[in-house]
């Protein structure tokens, strides 16, 4: 029902009085709807679209006004509202028109019921099942055009994902009765035949062809899936041997109803360089050079080079990389290493070889590593007025096995976050180690979110070992604790068992957690209230230490800087400690 006399009266008055004729623009008001229902009103109102034209007389006003009524009906009927009652009215402020839409929606149609068939081969097909079961069109309730579109769109997109390329509507209708306020939905969706995959051509000439084919999700004859296609492109952008990879499926074929894929890929560069710097207390400056030839020859194969230096560890490790039985999932890799490095009182210096296969299973990433250790701990060893160093060699071959709890949809070898870690190491005399020990450590990290800008992060590390001489046990099987990511209130890996000198030496157990609650600031700043507690002990009786403080980050996706101030709560005399890391890459 359309009422604007009113309109019309002030209209013409308007036009027959003198110096009347334009103003700066037209401002709407819609009332008597809220939400989405005034929203689409808006997004249709010519009015709405034309409040800031340059031109605007009111003539034109006139004109656009008297669509008005036209125009809220078309915008309330997607939401079941067939027979509203607009009335409008006009006036001319100051600066602007000022429009009034008064919207009255009636009574709603209600879905009285509707027919919806699946025809064909695919029609007990579990996703197409579930496709009906999510749909939010329910007789007796509101009509919604959306939901009777949504509902036809997941049909279709469900079966074309799945192989049912051919699949249509035969029949697809909603009939409205305005009078009765009542509407009947008829669907008939046939799926016609499903699909396979056909042959799949890669285009590139820099990798052994067999070999950029065990990165495929799928193999020819499977039938067709969109999600093998997304994961297939995900897992060779991944590889980073491409700079550009494209995985696109080709016209389908309806008489072997197979769908043919092509693959084109272009040589990522072969070198890459890396550069990182940084600074924290723990560790003071410290810095990482690296190379890496991503493709070392046909079949895939890397070659990586690093150097990292601080002052408590300088490293150098070469590392050979091989693509194993799944490529996107699984690798070898050969590592030498060679390390000095300071432990609370210990300088160790050494080098091992170590083996290792990486899996993806899953959710879980596994690593099965066999390391070979030769490495010399030295540490001072007072007696009377002299004071010597003291040195223990040892050499070792230590097995192990590592799971890693992955994100949902993980896949990928290298980008491992942090999160849920466990490691489980030993060696024995029997294998021509020099000490038998076991040593199992789990770790976890997790940040959730309690509010708009609130977050709390929970980290824990839990450590023990069996040790059969723990005189023997090398240094970098020990436990240390203290630090900027362990308990703040004290030095890195300040906290240990004391032999007879007073020298840190490491313990049998570790267990160290914190909670941080974590604020969003503007300009990428967030300040943090954060309690730690833990300790390395030879007893699980011994006591832990605590610390408390606050903390400032400032996050930038190529730079972070941290302040932290911890007060240890076991030791109030010690003071404040100031932890600070900064950690820029380049």
């Amino acid at each position: 029902m359309i009422r604007t006399p009113l309109a019309a009266l002030l209209l013409a008055s308007l036009l027959l009085a003198p110096g009347v004729g334009a103003a700066a623009g037209i401002e709407v008001t819609v009332t008597g709807v809220e939400g989405a229902l005034r929203d689409n009103v808006l997004a249709l109102l010519s009015l709405q679209r034309h409040s800031r034209a340059p031109d605007l007389d009111a003539e034109l006003v006139d004109r656009l006004l008297r669509r008005a009524p036209r125009e809220v009906a078309a915008a309330l009927r997607p939401f079941g509202y067939y027979e509203p009652v607009v009335e409008t009215s006009l006036r001319q402020g100051r600066d602007a028109w000022e429009a009034l839409i008064s919207v009255e929606p009636g009574p709603p149609v209600v879905l009285r019921s509707h027919d919806i068939v699946l025809e064909g081969p695919g029609r007990d097909e579990p996703f197409l099942q579930e496709a009906l079961a999510r749909a939010p069109l329910r007789p007796g309730a509101r009509l919604s055009h959306a939901d009777y579109d949504q509902l036809k769109g997941e049909l279709q997109r469900s079966a074309a994902a799945n192989g049912y390329l051919d699949a249509t509507f035969t029949r697809a209708e909603l009939r409205v009765d305005p009078a009765a306020h009542s509407a009947i939905a008829q669907l008939r969706f046939t799926t016609g035949a499903r699909y396979r995959f056909g042959a799949t051509t890669i285009e590139q000439d820099f990798l052994r062809p067999a070999f950029v084919a065990r990165y495929l999700r799928y193999r020819p004859g499977d039938w067709y899936d969109a999600d093998s296609l997304l994961r297939t492109q995900f897992a060779l952008d991944d590889s980073h041997y491409f700079a550009v990879v494209e995985v696109l499926p080709e016209d389908r074929d309806r008489t072997a109803l197979t769908v043919p894929i092509r693959i084109r890929a272009e040589p990522n560069r072969r070198n890459l360089y890396t550069v990182a710097a940084g600074y924290a207390t723990d560790t003071r400056a410290r810095g990482t050079l690296g190379w890496e030839n991503r493709r070392l020859n046909a079949r895939g194969h890397r070659l990586r080079a690093e150097l990292r230096g601080s002052s408590t560890e300088e490293s150098a490790r070469l590392a050979w990389v091989i693509p194993w039985s799944d490529p996107a999932l699984e690798k070898l890799s050969l590592e030498l290493r060679g390390l000095r490095e300071e432990r609370a009182d210990i300088e160790t210096t050494g080098g091992s070889f170590r083996v290792a296969l990486a899996q993806v299973q899953g959710r879980w990433q596994r690593s099965l590593s066999l390391t070979a250790d030769a490495t010399r701990d030295e540490i001072a060893v007072s007696s009377e007025d002299l004071t010597r160093i003291e040195s223990r060699r040892s050499r070792l071959l230590v097995p192990g096995i590592a799971y890693t709890l992955l994100p949902s949809g993980f896949l990928g070898l290298d980008a491992v976050p942090r999160g849920l870690h466990a490691e489980l190491l030993g060696s024995a005399t029997a294998l021509g180690s020099d000490t038998n020990f076991l040593r199992l450590v789990l770790r976890d990290e997790r940040r959730f979110r309690l509010a708009d800008r609130w977050h709390l992060q929970l980290r824990g590390e839990a450590g023990t070992s069996l040790v059969g001489d723990f005189q023997e046990l090398p240094a970098q099987y020990r436990f240390f604790a203290g630090g900027d990511r362990s308990v703040r209130g004290y030095a890195w890996e300040e906290l240990s068992p004391l032999d007879a000198n007073g020298n840190r030496i490491g313990g049998r157990h570790l267990l160290a957690m914190s909670a941080e609650l974590q604020r969003d600031l503007p300009r990428n700043l967030v300040a943090a209230l954060f309690a730690d507690a833990g300790n390395a002990v030879n007893s699980f009786g011994d006591p832990l230490e605590y610390s408390a403080g606050v903390g400032l980050r400032y996050r930038l996706p190529f730079l972070s800087i941290g302040l932290d101030v911890a007060q240890s709560l076991s030791e109030r005399d010690r003071g404040p400690r100031l932890h600070l890391h900064f950690a820029p890459e380049f």
